[in-house]
């Protein structure tokens, strides 16, 4: 598995979570800061519904991943340079979305509306979440919410071409994001601030862009040497 598939992955998941929060930001305050709660448990109860949210992430990618491994398996290996190829294309559309060049992601979250239509009103059970087992749970459901960036990122993860490997690189997502909503409403807005920085914005987008970049260069030699 391409370690700077995940590191991409990683980078656009930290320097996106500005998106990010402003999706998932009003659930995370309405699950996690009463004022009955101690500051330690808010915490827990905070982390419980991002590892829930990640866990649907790495699921995702595992579905996406095997995806790619039947589309392998059916077409032969020489469908897999294509894949990889797919992969850092998307890298470097993403690359230019976190240096502020296209908004492409924007009509990629009208993608799922519609599960999140029948997911949605699922999550309204369990809130307000008020024990670890209910907010692990909100995460998970929230996990599924419609987002470009999160489509983006596993589109990228097809071209793991196995369970485990799609799984890895959403999980590699999912851990970027979660800085800025693990901070939600406790010292997001130093982090959030840095983020937003345009050379800082510049600079990750940059290094994915030359992730994609580099890696699209290696897919084609692939496919040219195998035509």
């Amino acid at each position: 598995m391409p370690d700077a598939t995940a590191l991409s992955l990683f980078i656009i998941g930290l320097l996106g979570g500005v998106h990010c929060v402003g999706m998932c930001g009003g659930i995370v305050g309405a699950l996690s800061f009463h004022d009955d709660k101690p500051l330690i448990g808010r915490g827990v109860q905070h982390l419980s519904y991002n590892a829930g949210r990640i866990a649907t992430y790495a699921v995702a990618g595992g579905i996406v991943g095997g995806i790619g491994q039947a589309g392998i398996f059916l077409a032969g290996r020489q469908l897999a340079p294509f894949h990889y190829l797919f992969a850092n294309l998307m890298l470097i559309a993403l690359g230019l979305y976190l240096m502020g060049i296209t908004q492409f992601i924007a009509p990629i979250e009208h993608a799922g509306s519609h599960l999140w239509k029948k997911l949605q009103p699922l999550s309204r059970r369990f809130l307000p979440a008020r024990t670890i087992a209910q907010s692990f749970t909100v995460g998970v459901i929230w996990g599924w919410l419609p987002c470009g960036l999160v489509y983006s990122a596993l589109a990228t993860a097809l071209s793991a071409g196995s369970i485990p490997g799609g799984a890895y690189l959403m999980l590699a997502f999912g851990l970027g994001t979660l800085p800025n909503l693990l901070l939600a409403g406790f010292m997001a807005t130093k982090l959030r601030a840095f983020t937003q920085r345009p050379v800082v914005r510049y600079v990750g987008g940059f290094a994915v862009l030359m992730f994609g970049v580099y890696g699209g260069f290696r897919a084609l030699q692939k496919i040219v040497a195998w035509a």
